[in-house]
């Protein structure tokens, strides 16, 4: 069951000042999660999608976020809050996406998939977040077999039609997380809590940030660990080529590289006393030239790619090398 806390540890006091500032209210709690988990999304679709080309695998997105209102403590009062005119919603529409093409709109209400519809076909589940998450796979299935099609309602627009057809991308799903302040990687997403504290930071930084817990995805290193277990200096490589991929990733979708070494800046200072002091993990400055010696790489591998792009399958070389007992 989701239930949403009184106010984002930091990205919460930001909107307050404003608010305070204009004479306006401050955004209700429900609306402070839903732009925390919008952000995470769009920052998620843009990473996901602009790496495809490089990644061994990929599936097919179309750059909707589905959420449910039945999954909250209080049902009602989200389908008020947010204008549905049932439990199923859109919760963030990446711009540029196959879904902001097909004219879908944050808080539009899905009322069937495939002609089968919501209220009949996928009554609440108990426990309640499973309904979203089984709803989520069968869009999932639909785009990796061709089309999507929904429909849905808006408050002026109560009959909509969408058909649509997702883009490739590197497999990983980004979630937000009830009263966390933590981000981790766990093989098929990026989980980062709603008091994370990159959530406060510019969006390249809190870029960076989430290009870091992708790339163990892509590394694969949540799976290596669960075979092999946590072997302390077998971590610690994986975490920095975790931090030296994030410059590519990022550079792939249109951010500048160098803010993974703003946000190594930002971070390590204040938050050195956790895992920037873990003998897992090398030290936030040493973290900083790691990072910073990939930048001549990528600018060379982009100017040598007819698109611009920076080959990390060629061009990045992990240091972590797998043991034989995780084959």
């Amino acid at each position: 069951m989701r239930t949403i806390v009184a106010a984002l540890a930091l990205g919460m006091a930001g909107s307050m000042a404003s608010a305070a500032a204009d004479g306006s209210d401050p955004p209700e709690p429900l609306e402070t999660f839903q732009r925390s988990e919008d952000r995470l999304f769009r920052v998620g679709y843009r990473l996901a999608t602009a790496n495809a080309a490089f990644c061994d695998q990929t599936v097919r997105v179309s750059g909707l976020l589905i959420h449910d209102a039945g999954s909250y403590s209080d049902p009602a009062a989200v389908r008020r809050q947010f204008g549905l005119l049932g439990d199923i919603g859109v919760q963030a529409v990446a711009p540029l996406s196959p879904a902001d093409a097909a004219g879908i709109r944050q808080n539009d209400t899905i009322l069937a998939i495939a002609g089968r519809t919501i209220e009949a076909e996928w009554p609440l589940t108990n426990p309640r977040w499973q309904r979203v998450t089984a709803l989520r796979d069968i869009i999932d299935d639909a785009l990796s077999r061709g089309t999507l099609d929904l429909s849905l309602s808006r408050a002026e627009t109560p009959a909509l039609a969408a058909s649509i057809t997702g883009v490739p991308a590197c497999p990983t799903r980004f979630e937000l997380v009830d009263s966390k302040s933590s981000a981790a990687a766990d093989g098929e997403r990026v989980l980062v809590g709603e008091n994370f504290p990159g959530l406060a930071y510019d969006e390249a930084s809190f870029a960076a940030a989430i290009a870091h817990e992708m790339a163990h995805n892509i590394l694969g290193h949540p799976q290596t660990f669960a075979e092999i277990g946590w072997k302390r200096k077998l971590v610690r490589l994986s975490e920095r080529d975790a931090d030296r991929l994030m410059p590519w990733l990022l550079h792939n979708a249109g951010y500048d590289p160098a803010a993974a070494v703003r946000f190594m800046r930002t971070w390590g200072p204040k938050h050195g006393g956790w895992i920037f002091r873990k003998r897992t993990h090398d030290g936030w400055d040493e973290r900083v030239e790691f990072i910073e010696a990939e930048l001549a790489k990528i600018a060379e591998a982009a100017q040598s790619h007819p698109a611009g792009l920076a080959d990390w399958q060629t061009g990045f070389v992990p240091e972590l090398e797998i043991p034989h007992e995780a084959n």
